[in-house]
């Protein structure tokens, strides 16, 4: 946890005490360091400055719109996936040239609100899709910076499901494919080609795949270059790991020794999309403790925190470190399940922990939840999902109003037939 610090045996968040924060504010709760994020962006911006390059943030990792314009206005670029994260970025005023739209599956309606926004540029990731938006653009009279997204068919990431750069997914163009396909597609109206882009994985802990990647773009770019074609940018993706648990934390010092000596001589634009590592342990869940059971020879904490506030555990068997608000030394360490209030045995945020003697009404911070906590909640058993609050110095402040009961039911309506069906 970055931006967290035990004072007197009191967790703070920069210079504000999470004990209030959750007074205030109820749990659960998201709790995020400005200055953590800050800090991280300008560590990723500082390694890279003897090239010029481009830092996307990537909007799925934690999309409040607080995080959007902190990053913003220091410069950063994004990176969306969807039509949904391209109007957040509209509601908080971003450059549109500044932003890039990845994904496999883009809609038509989102191709057509891209372009009309006139964002920087589309990662295409097939052929279909190329094609389809060479007729969106055509329609609409203008032209669409694409770059292509390549799978370079090198492993990368911690967890199968966040691994997406292997011949066996389905993100990308395969690799044996790319000259033809990029000869095909610089053909089509109302496209520009400009770049390639390598993403392969997310929680990536060996810089030396990164090198990897970038070494097969810098290949591809020789051979297109040597048939006439222009390339201004490589997209390298993004992906760098974070500390949950015991990992050895790759810094950007060390990324950029991996890359720059391949692409630094290329006279590109040297695009990174990272997510995680900006905001993943600038970030907090605080959860407060129910009750305390015993079955089976375990010992249940459980929270008001459950698998729909933060999935991973239950999605990825992810690891998050747990701690109490309070220290207390005279408190002895008991090997618990911490568990949420969901009618789910998946619903767990830890298993086979150990921690100290919780009690009803203490807090819990469930750190490493500044990624992939607050996009991936849902209100699964009818929960309105948590708070978010944003922390700069001595200042809290709510950046989202937890949902209402009435939030859960908006847009419904009770509806039956009249008489039962025959």
């Amino acid at each position: 946890m970055h931006g967290f610090e035990y004072h007197a045996d009191e967790l703070w968040c920069e210079d504000v005490p999470l004990d209030a924060i959750a007074t205030e504010h109820g749990t659960p709760a998201y709790v995020y360091s400005a200055t953590s994020i800050l800090r991280r962006y300008a560590a990723v911006d500082a390694a890279l400055a003897s090239v010029p390059h481009r830092i996307c943030y990537a909007v799925k990792t934690n999309s409040n719109l607080a995080i959007l314009g902190t990053l913003a206005r220091a410069g950063a670029g994004f990176d969306i996936v969807s039509g949904g994260e391209l109007h957040r970025l509209m509601r908080v005023g971003i450059d549109p040239s500044r932003i890039v739209f990845a994904g496999v599956g883009k809609s038509v309606a989102e191709m057509r609100a891209a372009l009309g926004a006139g964002i920087g540029t589309f990662n295409v990731e097939s052929l279909p899709e190329a094609e389809t938006l060479s007729r969106v653009a055509t329609a609409g009279g203008v032209a669409a910076r694409i770059a292509l997204r390549v799978n370079p068919d090198v492993q990368a990431g911690g967890h199968s499901y966040v691994a997406t750069g292997t011949a066996a997914q389905k993100f990308g163009i395969p690799w044996t494919e790319a000259l033809e396909i990029w000869e095909h597609v610089s053909r089509l109206p109302g496209l520009t080609p400009v770049g390639l882009h390598g993403h392969v994985g997310s929680q990536i802990l060996d810089v030396g795949v990164y090198r990897d990647v970038a070494v097969r773009l810098a290949e591809l770019t020789t051979a297109l270059r040597s048939r006439g074609h222009v390339i201004e940018s490589l997209n390298i993706g993004g992906g760098l790991g974070i500390r949950y648990r015991d990992e050895v934390e790759p810094d950007p010092a060390a990324f950029a020794a991996a890359v720059l000596p391949v692409v630094g001589a290329l006279g590109v634009e040297l695009v990174v999309e990272p997510g995680r590592f900006l905001v993943g342990n600038a970030g907090v869940l605080l959860t407060r403790v129910l009750y305390r059971k015993q079955a089976g020879g375990k010992v249940f904490v459980i929270v008001d925190a459950g698998m729909n506030d933060l999935v991973r555990p239950s999605l990825y068997d992810a690891h998050h470190e747990i701690v109490p608000l309070r220290r207390d030394a005279s408190r002895r360490a008991i090997e618990v399940d911490v568990v949420g209030p969901l009618c789910e045995s998946g619903d767990f945020l830890a298993r086979g922990r150990t921690l100290p003697d919780v009690e009803a009404g203490d807090y819990l911070a469930v750190g490493g939840a500044g990624a992939y906590g607050f996009v991936m909640a849902s209100n699964y058993n009818s929960r309105p999902r948590p708070a978010e609050v944003l922390v700069s110095g001595g200042t809290a402040v709510l950046v989202r109003a937890r949902e209402s009961l009435d939030d859960l039911i908006r847009g419904e309506q009770d509806w039956a037939p009249l008489s039962p069906a025959s």
